[in-house]
């Protein structure tokens, strides 16, 4: 009879692989990712099929994160320029909070192994946050540009803030205020 899978195994493996990952970049080895999790190789092939099954598997975890962060207190009866603040502010939240996961969510999200399926079982969680990027994308300089511009403007920014929070950590929660009030004058 096979052995029941350990939940938090699975889970050591992920969260291996966001170090891993975070640290040497998607050429992480299994190998490495497993030791980092305190298993055997063969092991995390109990879990995961193969590399790539992992890496669709951490892509859902991460995205799934990030979306219910987000929409956690969302103003969803708010005016768009709330439900946008709020879009701006929870992710920039995280991404500071978890520098590794900002940056293997990047670095799967671009990853040509990340199949169209498990892009789209994660699509339906942005919920309300497709909804405000689509409004912002009618509006102001984003409606005559090409569609997921406006939500590309924010992403751009949000990296900006990012960069310069590192360098000025004490003006964190200003650069985040000010450089949200710079987006906005592009939406009004």
């Amino acid at each position: 009879m096979a052995r029941a899978r350990s939940p938090e195994k699975r889970q050591a493996l992920l969260q291996s692989a966001v170090r891993e990952i975070a640290e040497s970049g998607l050429g992480a080895s299994t190998a490495s990712i497993a030791k980092g999790a305190g298993l055997a190789e063969g092991t995390m092939f109990t879990y995961f099929a193969s590399k790539e099954d992992l890496l669709n598997e951490l892509y859902i975890e991460l995205k799934t994160e990030t979306y219910r962060r987000v929409h956690l207190d969302f103003p969803d009866r708010s005016g768009l320029r709330e439900r946008a603040r709020h879009i701006w502010t929870e992710y920039l939240r995280w991404a500071i909070d978890k520098p590794q996961e900002r940056r293997v969510s990047m670095l799967l999200h671009l990853y040509p192994a990340i199949s169209a399926d498990t892009k789209q079982q994660v699509f339906p969680e942005r919920g309300e946050i497709s909804q405000t990027l689509q409004e912002l994308s009618k509006r102001g300089a984003f409606k005559d540009l090409p569609p997921g511009f406006a939500a590309s403007a924010m992403i751009a920014m949000q990296e900006a803030v990012m960069e310069m929070v590192t360098k000025k950590p004490n003006q964190k929660a200003k650069l985040i205020e000010q450089a949200f009030d710079a987006f906005w004058r592009m939406a009004k």
